[in-house]
């Protein structure tokens, strides 16, 4: 029996177990590429053993935390597995500005940087209560290599429990201060084994292009490495270079979000490039427009599946688009053992075909918001039974099939003179412009009318258009509650790393007041 069918019949393992399992029957198999660097599985188990051991040396406890801010490298990846194998919670930020507050909720003592971000720590470094040590040579802290000590060393064994914290990742504060999400090992395990009908194995080559601190990129991350498949890794997402890798490494799955996916179907020479190899390829964490979702079916060769879910857990749904080309418009329905249902502003809920916030339970859902019960509690919403629900915010509803159609964050809904407005329905209308390449709406503040809705939108190269006209244009085909007060045309949309657009920042740029 090999190691990866042995894995199969096992409650729980950890995720680096396994790994070291596959360096023992795999040990010269490939784990991780990253700018042309293999390493692997042999190699990556002696440098995540000798990461752990450090911890341990410097009297890192199980279920203490340790901070990442850091780009994709091959030594970000031993130091968040490294943090595992010591029973470490790996809390990974997903800027600089944020870790003051990261590192005071999780109480990290060890904080792992690189350049980059030694640099943007400067302003407030006198506040970081956490030694850092860098995962390059540039970064101005202990170095890796010096704070590692002898080749060969190896942790005392731990063993972790599925309830154990495997990472707290702190919500992108896109509507508000980052909030730290507990997720067990247990409940990653279970994500793991749910992903083998995926395809991922001993035989799958992925791409990462996302931040390895997103929840986006760590469920396809961490069921490659659990079943000794190859990891790619790009530090910074390019299209060429994408396009390059996935054709010289024959990838089999990647995981991307919805800009990724356009600047790629927009490259000139995308259709040049051999994908042939794909099996699988995902979307999630942001809006993905039904159009694009056809352009990828049509062009690009294996399966298309979109997510939609929270890092938080609770309920998701898949659509798989090649399936279902009649439902691009939504984000499909429910997986199979999730519960996603729709509640009113009184926590009712809805009847058929309404309008409601979606809550979701499902065996994937994060223990709470770290040290943070408040939050935690606002966060839940129980049904008569008692049965625990993670409220997403998001508005939406449910068609005659059970296919979910999300309309907007139930923050960004624009309430104008009593009329709900939703931005998602005049984004749409907005991007039937040929000359549109990307619109956001946003709702300010109208005295006469409470709030009032407002777009920002990225041209297409060449285009003609002026901002009155398209203004009009859009205007003369949306009904009289939902008109734009204003239109302007911008070069970008301001986005988080991931990917999703910051409308309270473009809420603010146009209205400062509103902040």
């Amino acid at each position: 029996m090999t190691g990866f069918e042995a894995l199969l019949d096992e409650p729980f393992v950890c995720i680096t177990d396994a790994l070291r399992r596959f360096a023992k029957e795999r040990g010269e198999h490939p784990a991780l590429i990253c700018d042309d660097e293999v390493v692997t599985y042999a190699a990556l188990d002696a440098r995540v053993d000798r990461f752990a051991a450090a911890l341990q040396r410097d009297g890192i406890q199980p279920r203490e935390a340790i901070a990442l801010c850091a780009s994709a490298s091959v030594d970000y990846a031993v130091a968040f597995l490294g943090g595992l194998r010591a029973g470490a919670a790996v809390a990974p930020s997903s800027s600089a500005p944020s870790l003051v507050g990261m590192i005071g909720n999780s109480g990290a003592r060890l904080l792992f940087i690189d350049a980059e971000v030694q640099r943007l720590l400067e302003p407030v470094a006198v506040d970081i209560g956490a030694v850092p040590i860098a995962l390059d040579a540039h970064a101005g802290s202990t170095a890796l290599d010096t704070w590692l000590g002898p080749h060969g060393t190896t942790p005392e064994p731990v063993t972790i429990e599925p309830a154990w914290p495997f990472n707290i990742i702190y919500s992108s504060g896109t509507t508000g201060t980052p909030k730290g999400i507990v997720q067990s090992h247990g409940m990653r395990w279970a994500y793991a084994v749910r992903s083998m009908q995926r395809g991922y194995g001993p035989d799958a080559t992925t791409l990462i292009a996302t931040p390895l601190y997103s929840n986006t990129t760590l469920v396809s991350f961490m069921p490659t490495l659990t079943f000794g498949g190859t990891v790619v890794l790009m530090a910074k997402f390019d299209t060429t270079r994408y396009l390059q890798l996935a054709q010289r490494y024959r990838v089999t799955h990647t995981m991307l979000v919805p800009v990724q996916y356009q600047r790629l179907m927009a490259h000139p020479e995308f259709d040049r490039y051999d994908l042939s190899s794909f099996q699988a390829k995902f979307c999630t964490s942001a809006p993905f427009a039904a159009s694009l979702k056809a352009d990828v079916v049509r062009r690009w060769p294996g399966k298309l599946t979109e997510y939609y879910g929270m890092t938080e857990g609770g309920g998701s749904c898949q659509l798989e688009a090649d399936a279902w080309p009649t439902k691009l418009h939504s984000v499909g329905r429910p997986m199979e053992g999730h519960d996603i249902r729709l509640i009113d502003e009184h926590g009712n809920e809805v009847a058929a075909g309404e309008v409601g916030e979606v809550v979701g339970h499902s065996p994937a859902m994060m223990t709470g918001y770290y040290r943070q019960p408040d939050k935690t509690a606002e966060a839940q919403w129980y049904d008569p039974s008692g049965k625990r629900f993670i409220r997403t915010g998001d508005m939406g509803r449910f068609d005659d099939d059970g296919f979910l159609t999300l309309l907007d964050r139930k923050k960004d809904m624009i309430i104008s003179g009593g009329f709900n407005v939703y931005p998602s329905d005049l984004e749409a209308e907005v991007s039937q412009h040929p000359d549109v390449a990307e619109v956001a709406v946003v709702g300010v503040p109208l005295e006469q009318w409470g709030e009032t809705p407002v777009a920002f939108v990225v041209c297409r190269a060449h285009a003609r258009i002026d901002a009155i006209s398209l203004l009009e244009w859009v205007n003369a085909r949306l009904g009289k509650m939902q008109r734009l007060s204003a239109l302007s045309l911008v070069d970008s949309l301001p986005r988080s790393a991931i990917g999703k657009v910051l409308k309270r920042e473009l809420r603010e740029r146009f209205y400062p007041a509103a902040r």
